[in-house]
């Protein structure tokens, strides 16, 4: 038997944003620190405050001051709005949406360009050249959009002769790091269409103490991403909503006012409402939910949803067999072990279902299998199947590496169901993971010469069987090409560049993502329920988890590092 081991950590080269002290406009006053009030991350609860405009400043110095006054949300963005002249103040829109940028790629340009200019002026126009990375959209909805922006802004002096901005695009600017530090990461949860599970929907609010309110009235009366929508639903009747402008919140408990529709509704309905705006406001710290129509409180209890204690212990295959990895010991998975003991050809990927019942056995050669207790049965497919992944509902997925229309979901006796619309431009596919509700698929495809991660809904008919996928979400574009992909919990994906200068990316679908140095000489990972529980497999047979700022050997001689299904 092998045993685990813990003398050696590697240390782990995280590449990330650096916020770094740059000469140029004098733009305002000193910069302070102001408490994030409502705030329950844990992330440091502090945000930047900015400062007015200073008395004298050039156009330029006003405009640079106006987008650096984004860091600072409080009162609908007032301090941005001290920039604008009064009327432009009424009618600026800052919530429509965000561009990110990179930290430092501001270029300034005026038409007026001397001191001498500026002085005899009374109106000047302003440009700003920046290197967009992503945007966020008015309902909080971020997506990657890298590439040159041009903002215009035309300005005036007030009665006061200071330069006042008179038009300006609607939204904010905020560089990687500032954004967030503004805006935190909110996950709105829908239910599947049984009603089993909770489907996260990532949105991005600025961190402020009304965040309560901006999520429920998401809930009650906003509506999945497009993406998302043909296979998720809502708990609150289109005629229910929010009565009333706030969402007070005290001791972790959010009272929720309903208009008089509520009255009308059943236990049940009530219940799914409850338990769905519950858990789209943990991150507001909330912990629970009272509804109440015209000052009087509904009795709503909360729905049951489908177990989520499935066991993510690491399962690998050794030279002493297949199983599940606990303390120093491989554990055998009764009905499993034995059938893969039996596989006289080396084993390339396993993946087991929820229960333990069920394994899709990749060979070296490509053959995929599906094994139970008894049984053995090869996937009849085209060649050149990526790593099988097992949906909870028992269907096998996977599709010819160079042929991605060839999506198929084979049930444990190898009957195959076709899966109409998947990933239409995609001309080659490298990996592919369902998510542990059953709702979503992610993977890595080709598009156009350029490797992306997607997503995308699974289409399902009353009997949950597959029949399709719904319209391709690209969550990010990457510039190496990856060949790893897994779930780390129901909002991250694990992605793994392999190879001596292996890299691991955390990516948030509905979000930026985080890259990672990996052991060097990964070949393969294996999700769990959060990004602390990713493992890999070195290719000397060595597995790694991280910890802290290193990654730690924890066991050695594997085989093959299996996956769970869902992760």
């Amino acid at each position: 038997m092998r045993t685990a081991r813990s003398l050696k950590t590697l240390a782990i080269a995280t590449l990330a944003f650096v916020l770094t002290a740059c000469a140029g406009l004098p733009t305002s006053g000193p910069v302070g620190i102001e408490p994030l009030a409502g705030n329950t991350d844990t992330d440091p609860q502090i945000t930047e405050r900015a400062s007015g405009p200073i008395a004298g400043a050039g156009p330029e110095a006003i405009v640079a001051g106006f987008i650096e006054a984004a860091i600072t949300p409080a009162d609908n963005w007032a301090i941005a709005k001290q920039f604008l002249t009064p009327e432009l103040a009424d009618s600026w829109r800052p919530g429509v949406g965000v561009t990110i940028d990179v930290a430092g790629s501001r270029a300034y340009g005026s038409d007026v360009e001397s001191p001498e200019e500026a002085e005899a002026a009374t109106t000047a126009d302003v440009s700003v050249e920046l290197d967009q990375r992503a945007s966020v959209d008015g309902d909080g909805r971020y997506t990657e959009a890298s590439g040159d922006t041009e903002l215009a802004f035309t300005l005036t002096r007030d009665e006061d002769g200071e330069w006042r901005i008179a038009s300006a695009p609607d939204g904010i600017v905020l560089d990687e790091v500032s954004f967030q530090q503004v805006y935190n990461r909110y996950a709105l949860q829908y239910f599947d269409q049984g009603w089993r599970h909770l489907v996260p929907d990532v949105r991005w609010y600025p961190r402020r103490s009304t965040v309560a309110t901006t999520i429920a009235q998401a809930v009650i009366e906003g509506a999945p991403s497009d993406w998302l929508e043909p296979a998720v639903q809502s708990a609150f009747p289109a005629d229910v909503l929010l009565d009333g402008s706030s969402v007070p919140v005290s001791e972790q408990v959010a009272t929720v006012a309903l208009t008089d529709e509520a009255l009308a509704l059943d236990g049940m309905t009530l219940a799914r409402m409850r338990t769905q705006l519950e858990r789209s406001l943990t991150a507001a710290g909330v912990s629970e939910v009272r509804f109440t129509v015209n000052g009087t409180a509904l009795d709503a209890d909360t729905a049951g949803l489908a177990g989520d204690d499935t066991d993510v212990s690491t399962v690998v295959l050794t030279e002493d067999g297949f199983g599940s990895l606990v303390g120093s010991e491989v554990t055998p998975i009764p009905g499993i072990s034995d059938e893969l003991a039996r596989i006289e050809q080396p084993i390339a990927a396993i993946d087991l279902a929820q229960g333990e019942r069920l394994a899709a056995v990749q060979l070296a050669t490509g053959a995929v299998f599906a094994v139970t207790e008894g049984h053995v049965n090869e996937v009849l497919a085209p060649p050149g199947l990526v790593k099988p992944s097992i949906d909870p509902y028992g269907y096998i997925w996977s599709a010819p590496a160079s042929d991605p229309q060839e999506l198929h979901a084979w049930t444990e006796d190898v009957t195959p169901h076709d899966i109409a619309g998947a990933w239409p431009e995609a001309s080659a596919i490298s990996a592919l993971r369902v998510s542990t509700d059953g709702v979503r698929i992610a993977a890595l495809v080709t598009i156009g010469g350029r490797q992306s991660i997607v997503t995308a809904v699974i289409l399902r008919d009353d009997r949950n069987m597959p029949t399709g996928l719904g319209p391709i979400h690209e969550v990010a574009e990457l510039s190496t090409p990856a060949k790893g992909l897994v779930w780390l919990g129901t909002e991250n994906l694990g992605i793994l560049v392999p190879g001596e200068e292996a890299l691991l990316t955390t990516q948030v679908v509905g979000g930026p993502g985080s890259a990672q140095s990996a052991p060097p000489g990964s070949v393969s990972l294996a999700g769990a329920k959060s990004p602390a529980g990713v493992r890999v497999l070195g290719s000397e047979g060595t597995l790694f988890a991280p910890r802290v700022s290193a990654w730690q050997e924890f066991y050695e001689d594997v085989l093959v590092l299996g996956t769970r299904a869902g992760y």
